[in-house]
């Protein structure tokens, strides 16, 4: 197939290496509005030639690889509609999926079957420096499936995944997608930066974290133009997922306040049983 990913940083560029090094049989084409990210890219064969102008690569690709931010997604569509070959195969990596899905589906010509996709992995750095096929490796990957989409697509899609090396392919419905990536991704950034940005900056912190801190604030190091979006367009489950939290915030620190340490240690054997379910361990027999 001749592929051609729209967006080359850090997830585009991951896509492209990925690609060359396990479908090697596939051309890879980019589009991007950087032409010394293309340039780049081109030197170290990354991919096979780059683009600014759609219409000298759009019309001979047979499967496109949206990469690039939401709001800017129905815009690109709307461009390249007329250029598209016939049965062409698209799909996208962004971080929500009902309102993606019903502002792309109504443009799209018969012949075209979008596939919508999401690869749960990723780096905080962004530009195609950071990329790496390594990223993917072990990783989950949700295709929300529409009544259009042909199976035979859905196959095709699912098998090139499995072969960059997602572990984990799941199907889900857009509502489950967005409610899901609402609470462990979104909800996740939203208390790593209320975090971080709580901190009192006359104590100079740095010099007294240990890993806990490290870790609870790594994800902070975040795209300020991509998240909002994301934030916006999944406000409905992300407030709900913030207002449970806070829930779970104010029964610790009631609990705190009135030293009820057997709340305490409940709330702590409950989470500490949900960690082991996460990542499939047995909880020791003392506990």
């Amino acid at each position: 197939m001749n592929i051609v990913i729209v967006g080359l940083g850090n997830i585009g560029g991951s896509f492209a290496l990925s690609l060359r090094e396990n479908a090697s049989e596939h051309t890879v084409y980019a589009i991007d509005v950087d032409e010394d990210t293309l340039e780049h890219a081109e030197r170290e064969g990354i991919i096979r030639q780059g683009f600014t102008d759609p219409e000298k690569i759009i019309p001979h690709a047979d499967l496109i690889i949206f990469s690039v931010y939401p709001l800017l997604l129905k815009s690109l569509v709307e461009k390249y509609i007329p250029l598209l070959k016939e049965n062409v195969i698209l799909t996208d990596v962004t971080g929500v999926k009902r309102s993606i899905i019903g502002q792309i589906e109504p443009l799209l010509p018969e012949s075209a079957d979008f596939v919508f996709g999401h690869p749960m992995a990723g780096r905080e750095n962004r530009g195609l420096k950071y990329s790496s096929a390594e990223v993917f490796k072990g990783a989950n990957y949700l295709f929300t499936l529409t009544d259009r989409n042909r199976d035979d697509n859905v196959e095709l899609m699912t098998s090139l995944i499995k072969r960059m090396g997602f572990k984990n392919v799941s199907s889900v419905t857009p509502e489950f997608h967005d409610d899901v990536i609402g609470f462990t991704s979104q909800l996740a950034h939203v208390i790593a930066l209320s975090l971080i940005n709580s901190d009192d900056v006359e104590r100079n912190t740095k010099q007294y974290t240990g890993d806990s801190y490290r870790d609870l604030t790594r994800i902070t190091n975040i795209n300020e133009n991509l998240w909002p979006e994301l934030f916006v367009m999944n406000k409905d489950y992300l407030i709900n997922h913030i207002d449970r939290f806070k829930s779970q915030m104010d029964l610790l620190k009631d609990a705190i306040e009135t030293e009820d340490v057997e709340t305490m240690q409940e709330m702590m054997v409950e989470a500490r049983r949900r960690y082991h379910d996460l990542h499939n361990l047995e909880m020791p027999e003392s506990e």
